[in-house]
């Protein structure tokens, strides 16, 4: 029996909740999602391969060291990518919105551990059989070189915010990538959600959790921003986007 035969049967230990075939035709990321590279009768084929999992809030979907069995498409929620140092602390590298892809590395174990911030959805294939659906259709080969390419270019940036950018610069960039990400997904807004926590944006940007706070609190007191329960509302737009832009 190939991989492809037994793809569904294939799931992580740790997600929880139900799962579910795949419903790829109702799909509301469908067009940000790797599968977009695929013709209707093509996302035929590939629901026979993969399933829907949903995943409550706080579960792990997968863990850093493990072996890698199986990847992932986010089609609902968000997700917390972190690696934990050989000395104990955290370093979060991203956060995975609806369309992302996540799982498929070089390296047979999972180089990151992956969290669900909120509620989650995503489909799910083994990593064997996905790789074999590469292998029989370049189109979406040549989709995952475009999302590679893109990761590329985000990590990049996330080194010169790391390295170049004050707590102010950080805090707005943060704000607009996450803006213009999830305009992808929900539209264009000025509303910005925040599923994660001060602390992780903190471990993600390499600032305190007490300097991400004081900046947010900064930001609402000169009016560009309203801090709301999901997240903040930018007021000062173009005052947001200099400092994201400097």
């Amino acid at each position: 029996m190939s991989s492809l035969e037994t793809a569904v049967q294939v799931g992580s230990h740790h997600a929880c909740g139900h799962t579910s075939v795949l419903e790829c035709h109702h799909c509301q990321v469908r067009n940000l999602a790797v599968c977009s590279a695929l013709e209707t009768d093509e996302i035929d084929e590939i629901n026979r391969y993969g399933r829907t999992i949903n995943v409550a809030a706080k579960a792990t979907l997968f863990e850093q060291d493990e072996t890698a069995e199986s990847v992932f498409n986010i089609t609902s929620g968000a997700v917390r990518l972190y690696k934990l140092l050989p000395d104990g602390r955290r370093q979060v590298v991203g956060f995975a919105l609806p369309g992302d892809f996540l799982g498929l590395a070089m390296s047979e174990q999972n180089v990151f551990s992956a969290d669900a911030l909120s509620h989650v959805t995503a489909c799910q294939f083994s990593r064997n059989a996905f790789s074999e659906l590469l292998d029989r259709k370049p189109k979406l080969l040549r989709r995952l070189h475009d999302i590679a390419s893109h990761e590329l270019s985000l990590a990049q940036d996330q080194m010169v915010i790391l390295g170049r950018r004050t707590a102010e610069e950080k805090i707005a960039s943060f704000l607009i990538g996450l803006r213009n990400r999830w305009a992808k997904v929900n539209g264009a807004s000025v509303h910005v959600p925040l599923p994660m926590t001060r602390q992780d944006i903190g471990d993600f940007l390499g600032l305190t959790v007490e300097t991400v706070s004081r900046m947010l609190t900064r930001f609402a007191r000169d009016k560009a921003i309203v801090i709301v329960p999901d997240g903040v509302r930018l007021l000062d737009v173009d005052r947001m986007e200099r400092l994201a832009a400097s």
